[in-house]
């Protein structure tokens, strides 16, 4: 990695040529890194600093974050496949679209990561991977257990099951919006003379009359021959559409207007519905999702987490130049 060369670099200069008799002394006493005539020279301070300058908070922060991170993450098969999952992605981009635009694969890593090979491209890779860990934790860690019983009282259900008659809207592509909007209105009557059909069932039989006309005219090849039977779902495994208008139905219940969905119009019909889980059943589920929530919600939270792991470790920036860099960072990174 460029940065991380920079850093080496960065670091070592001072030691490695204060301990090599072929560097050239300037008249003040201090080390050449170029000589230029005379009086304008480049010493090791001035390359140093200036490095330190525009590079080396950002490597610092890297190392850091690496060592940090190594010491409480391990690099198990999950982390080990992400990154391969990644490294083949860009691979098959590469081929597919950036062949002809970069000499090579190394040149396009380059270019988009500020990488110079494939192993630094993993490193880094297994750096992203561990921050995420590590601002997971943090914003999981920061939950008050009465956050997790709203989310609980709020939003956690119990399963459902159901069956549906799908009727799709069929129309060629291309199709201008008079002949899309006569399709939908051709789906819609026919799922409304399907719910009239059921209408005219007692409730005793209408199961049976439901299984019966969602294997003659449902357009679902999945569920059409089981007689519209969906199985057992919650919330967030189904499209929006569908979920709410089933959760709202009472056991034994069914649409009685056609439900719109991106497949088309749908008649529902609750056949079953399982108790609400316990909180300490599916406080982990929950905790997932307000970590996700909160995440997406606050953009600066991966930051906030690293500077806290910084912190609790106790990481101090001796070199006065790089903490104030730090410092000033935190507060644009933080607030």
């Amino acid at each position: 990695m460029k940065k991380k060369n920079l850093l080496i670099g960065l670091l070592i200069i001072p030691a490695l040529l204060t301990g090599c008799g072929k560097v050239p002394k300037l008249e003040n006493g201090k080390e050449a890194v170029v000589t230029i005539g005379k009086g304008e020279d480049i010493s090791v301070d001035d390359l140093y600093n200036e490095m330190k300058e525009k590079y080396a908070l950002s490597i610092l922060l890297d190392m850091i974050d690496t060592q940090l991170l190594n010491k409480i993450y391990e690099t198990d098969s999950e982390v080990n496949d992400y990154v391969e999952g990644q490294v083949d992605q860009l691979h098959y981009f590469y081929e597919a679209y950036y062949s002809s635009t970069y000499s090579s694969f190394e040149e396009m890593l380059t270019q988009a990561y500020g990488v110079e090979t494939e192993k630094e491209l993993r490193e880094l890779l297994v750096l992203d991977y561990k921050r995420g860990l590590a601002t997971d934790d943090y914003v999981a860690d920061n939950l008050s257990d009465k956050e997790i019983k709203k989310y609980y009282d709020d939003e956690i259900v119990g399963d459902i099951k159901v069956s549906h008659i799908l009727i799709k809207v069929e129309y060629e592509d291309g199709a201008d919006t008079e002949t899309i909007e006569a399709a939908k209105q051709e789906a819609k009557t026919k799922a409304e003379k399907l719910i009239k059909e059921l209408n005219k069932t007692d409730k005793k039989n209408l199961e049976t009359k439901f299984a019966e006309l969602a294997k003659e005219n449902s357009e679902d090849a999945g569920s059409a021959s089981e007689g519209g039977d969906v199985g057992f779902f919650n919330k967030g495994e189904m499209d929006t559409s569908f979920e709410t208008a089933a959760y709202k139905l009472k056991k034994g219940e069914y649409t009685k207007t056609p439900v719109e969905s991106a497949y088309g119009y749908h008649i529902i019909l609750k056949t079953d519905e399982k108790d609400k889980p316990k909180l300490e059943d599916v406080k982990e589920k929950i905790v997932d999702a307000l970590v996700s929530q909160k995440k997406q919600e606050d953009t600066k939270l991966e930051a906030k987490a690293l500077v806290a792991l910084r912190k609790k470790y106790k990481v101090k920036i001796q070199d006065t130049k790089l903490k104030n860099q730090y410092e000033t960072y935190i507060e644009n990174a933080t607030k």
